[in-house]
C-alpha cells in the first residue's frame, strides 16, 4: 500500500525543519519555517498544474522503450542540442521529434548520450536513497571543536532555488551572508530577491584573475561557502576542494549538485523537475509517472543542505555537504512504499 506523496513529502519537511530549528538555536537564533516554503516559487512565476509536464513546461516525462525518462530543456542552448541527442533538424517540432525517437531507444542510451552532451535528462526512479538528510564529508586537519556561533560569515556562490534558500536560512540564524553573483551570469527576479534580499551582494568578473584571486580571499574569510556548480567548475578557478580545505580548515563547504560531489553523477546536468524524478519522486496514474509539485527536490534540497549546514557548525567545522537534489528527492520517495 502506497502513501500519499504530500503527505510524505509533509514528513520530509517537518523533519527537516525540526533539525533546523534545533541546530540553528546552537550558532544563532532560531529558524522557525513554514511547510509554504516549498510551493512559494508560485507567488512569483507563471505556473500551470504540474502532470506529465512539470509546473514550469520546461520539463516532460517521455516514454522510452523500456521505461520512463524526465527530460527538462529549460534553456535557449538546449533546443540547439538536440540534434546531436535525437538525430532531427531544428526545425523540427522539438517535443514530438523526442517522444518519437524515445520510442525506438533504451532509456538508459537515451539518459546516457543527453547527459554526455549536457542535457538535463533522466531515467525514472533510477537513483536510490534512504536518507533525506545530506552527508558530510570530513576534510581533514582540522579536529572537532565547539560550535561555532555569531559573528558567522558566509559567502553564497549558489543560483536558482536550492542554495539560495539555503543561505537565505542560514541569514535568518543571523549569520552574515555575501551573495556573489558573475557579471557575465547574473541571477535575477522577483523570485531572486525574495530568497537574497537579507543578503549582500557583489558582483565579480571569473574571467578576470584580480576578481577571481578576490573570490578566492572571501572564501578563505568565510566560515561557510554555499556552491551550486558542478566540481570541474572550481577546477577551472584553481579552487580544489583539498586546497580550499588546507587554508582554512574550519570551513563548511555547502555543495549543491543534481547528483553529488562524490559520486559517478558529478559531472551530470540536473534541475529541481529531473531531478526529482530521477529519485523516484513522482505520481504515477495509469502506469505514467507524472511530475509532483514545482521542481520539489529544490526547495528539499535547499532545506537538507542548511540542516547539515548547521550541523557542521555545531561541530565547528571542516566539513563538505555533499547536498544531491536527486539523492534527497530519493530518499524522500523511498517512505512511499513502507518498508517492512
Amino acid at each position: 500500500m502506497t502513501c500519499s506523496v504530500d503527505i510524505v513529502v509533509s514528513e520530509a519537511f517537518a523533519h527537516l525543519a525540526e533539525l533546523i530549528a534545533k541546530d540553528s538555536t546552537r550558532i544563532g537564533k532560531a529558524v522557525h519555517l513554514h511547510e509554504s516554503i516549498l510551493t512559494e516559487r508560485s507567488a512569483y512565476l507563471p505556473l500551470s498544474l504540474p502532470g506529465v509536464w512539470s509546473a514550469n513546461r520546461s520539463s516532460r516525462m517521455v516514454e522510452a522503450r523500456d521505461g520512463w525518462i524526465a527530460v527538462n530543456l529549460p534553456r535557449e542552448s538546449d533546443f540547439e542540442l538536440l540534434p546531436a541527442w535525437i538525430d532531427c533538424t531544428l526545425d523540427t517540432e522539438p517535443w514530438s521529434a523526442i517522444a518519437e525517437a524515445a520510442r525506438d531507444h533504451q532509456a538508459t542510451d537515451l539518459v546516457g548520450a543527453g547527459q554526455q552532451i549536457g542535457l538535463a535528462v533522466a531515467g525514472v526512479g533510477t537513483i536510490a536513497s534512504t536518507e533525506t538528510n545530506a552527508p558530510l564529508m570530513h576534510m581533514g586537519g582540522h579536529e572537532s571543536g565547539p560550535a561555532k556561533s555569531l559573528p558567522l560569515r558566509v559567502i553564497d556562490l549558489s543560483a536558482l532555488w536550492a542554495g539560495p534558500l539555503c543561505g537565505a536560512i542560514l541569514a535568518e540564524a543571523g549569520a552574515d551572508v555575501l551573495k556573489i553573483d558573475s557579471t557575465t551570469r547574473p541571477d535575477g527576479g522577483a523570485f531572486y530577491k525574495r530568497l537574497n534580499g537579507m543578503k549582500s551582494h557583489l558582483s565579480l568578473d571569473f574571467g578576470k584573475a584580480a576578481d577571481v584571486q578576490r573570490l578566492r580571499s572571501e572564501i578563505l574569510a568565510a566560515d561557510v561557502l554555499i556552491t551550486s556548480a558542478r566540481p570541474r567548475a572550481f577546477e577551472q578557478l584553481d579552487m580544489l576542494p583539498a586546497d580550499i580545505f588546507r587554508n582554512n580548515q574550519a570551513l563548511v563547504w555547502v555543495a549543491i549538485t543534481g547528483y553529488g560531489w562524490r559520486d559517478g553523477g558529478a559531472g551530470r546536468v540536473a534541475f529541481g523537475d529531473d531531478a526529482a524524478a530521477a529519485g523516484g519522486l513522482v505520481r504515477w496514474s495509469e502506469g505514467r509517472p507524472l511530475f509532483f509539485g514545482d521542481a520539489i527536490a529544490d526547495p528539499l534540497t535547499g532545506l537538507a543542505a542548511a540542516a547539515a549546514a548547521f550541523e557542521a557548525l555545531s561541530m565547528g567545522g571542516g566539513y563538505m555537504v555533499d547536498a544531491s537534489l536527486a539523492r534527497t528527492a530519493a530518499g524522500v520517495a523511498h517512505k512511499l512504499i513502507p518498508q517492512d
